[in-house]
């Protein structure tokens, strides 16, 4: 029965292949870019190496001087987060590390470009890199100073080609460091880890960072637990508050936040450095629900236009002792099926549209893939609003009369 249904349904949407086209289409589309858009949310927020923690992590990222005539705010510096970020309630680590900076490096006469990071030695243990060659520094590292490095696989590549790394040594900004470790390539969406180069805290030329409130440097906190969060939020603003301020004259307090990936997001769409997650989830939500909507629309269009052609054809069925219960049904099947069809479609666009992203290297280092869990949730939510866009033209063709269908008319 359900068999021949389908084939039924089959032959029905290859009739009107118009109609057909312009609503898988619909479909398609819908899902090619839920899925692109999957991926790219996931490769910003979602928890895979190297931040394994994500879930139980939160960073400072930026921080403000303000005065009663005069602001000044930028990432945070080095003292601000060593001084009142270190023995947070809850907090298991802490890392603090620069922003990412353009270093220049010649070997054999080539000019090489790439981004250096410096880091204390818990930045290891906050970040699970994959290592293909070595190991990390250490803290012993960085507070001794040693000219040390990691750096990705793709600057391993371009430096010294298909030859190890390790031992090797890398001359930047007149300072020579020894290679001790290679790591597979991080996605720059990521931006805390992201780095081609890292290098101990300790290597810096300048000293002074250490004495900056506000300039070039995050911190990182891994928590026992979320449920921890709050507290060091509150204990953090404490601290802040009682804060002797830098320039006086100038400034009377400072502010900085601690805010997980989410928060972050969701403080720079709003434009407020209080967070609002789920003000941000309700947004991410609205955009799918939106994106299901089109092929809802064309899918009720579809419906419609098939009772208008079909209405002596109903008729026919319903004189024959057709139930209303099957004619709704055969209507669903119709409507599944489309969907189905779509979904499969969707797929392979999407399959391709994720390779080509990853082929222009849009974003350096990002690797989009496909993710089945979101793929199939999005095919659900896009059979259940085929199911219902279908229902209500199925109920409404179930109600026509034998005589008025037969003579044409619709409901």
């Amino acid at each position: 029965m359900l068999w021949s249904q389908v084939r039924l349904a089959l032959k029905v949407l290859l009739r009107r292949k118009v109609l057909t086209a312009i609503s898988l289409f619909g479909i398609s589309f819908t899902l090619t870019v839920l899925m692109v858009f999957a991926s790219i949310f996931d490769q910003a927020v979602g928890s895979r190496p190297p931040e394994v923690f994500r879930d139980r992590t939160m960073a400072i990222y930026q921080a403000e001087l303000r005065g009663p005539h005069t602001s000044s705010s930028s990432s945070a510096g080095f003292y601000l987060l060593d001084r009142f970020a270190r023995d947070l309630p809850g907090v298991e680590h802490l890392t603090i590390f620069s922003d990412e900076r353009p270093a220049t490096s010649w070997i054999s006469g080539r000019k090489f470009e790439f981004q250096l990071k410096r880091t204390d030695g818990a930045f290891w243990q906050l970040f699970r890199f994959e290592f293909l060659e070595g190991g990390a520094y250490t803290q012993d590292d960085d507070d001794q100073g040693a000219f040390v490095a990691v750096i990705n696989e793709s600057t391993r590549r371009r430096l010294f080609g298909e030859d190890p790394a390790v031992g090797r040594e890398i001359v930047t900004d007149g300072q020579t460091y020894r290679v001790i470790g290679v790591v597979r390539d991080v996605s720059a969406l990521l931006g805390m880890p992201f780095a081609e180069m890292w290098a101990p805290l300790g290597t810096t030329k300048n000293a002074d960072y250490a004495r900056q409130w506000l300039g070039g440097y995050r911190a990182m906190l891994l928590f026992r637990s979320p449920d921890d969060f709050d507290a060091a939020r509150e204990e953090f603003r404490a601290r802040l508050a009682a804060a002797s301020v830098p320039e006086p004259d100038q400034y009377d307090s400072v502010h900085a936040e601690l805010l997980s990936r989410t928060d972050h997001l969701s403080t720079g769409l709003f434009g407020d450095e209080r967070p609002h997650p789920r003000r941000f989830q309700l947004v991410v939500g609205l955009l799918v629900l939106l994106f299901m909507l089109l092929p809802t629309v064309n899918l009720v269009n579809l419906s419609l236009s098939r009772i208008l052609e079909r209405a002596s054809e109903i008729g026919v069925r319903k004189s024959f002792g057709a139930s209303s219960g099957a004619l709704v049904g055969q209507f669903l099947v119709e409507n599944l099926v489309l969907t189905l069809v779509g979904g499969v479609i969707g797929w392979l666009l999407a399959y391709f549209a994720l390779h080509l992203l990853n082929a222009i290297a849009l974003v350096p280092y990002a690797r989009h893939e496909m993710h089945p869990r979101v793929f199939l949730y999005g095919l659900l939510l896009t059979v259940l609003f085929g199911l219902v866009s279908g229902a209500w033209p199925a109920w409404r063709m179930s109600r026509l009369d034998p005589v008025d269908a037969l003579r044409g008319r619709g409901a």
